[in-house]
């Protein structure tokens, strides 16, 4: 059984960076993945394929592309994006959010 982890803030672990993301990793096993990261105006993260994922965005605004399609996202938001498919994402505003891994990474 995994040890319990409580986080009362999600600001403490946020990092706000440019041109790409530091995320903070909450949780790393080979088949789970939690991470909390930031992006300042006009930071990506480039598109790239993925082991199926969970986005949860905290604050902000920006575009979150998936298999090419252009998603606007909003503070509230979840996307789910399938394995396989490839993800990146701009932030237009300050935007935080919590990504979820389930799955091997792919290779």
């Amino acid at each position: 059984m995994t040890d319990e982890m409580v986080f009362p803030d999600w600001r403490a672990l946020v990092q706000y960076t440019s041109p790409g993301p530091q995320p903070t990793i909450v949780a790393d096993e080979p088949e789970f993945r939690v991470l909390v990261a930031g992006l300042e105006p006009g930071g990506r993260i480039p598109p790239h394929a993925g082991p199926r994922a969970v986005y949860h965005f905290l604050e902000g605004e920006g575009v979150m592309i998936i298999d090419g399609e252009p998603h606007h996202i909003t503070a509230g938001m979840t996307v789910v994006a399938p394995a396989g498919s490839s993800r990146g994402m701009e932030a237009t505003v300050r935007l935080a959010f919590l990504g979820v891994r389930v799955g091997p990474e792919p290779g």
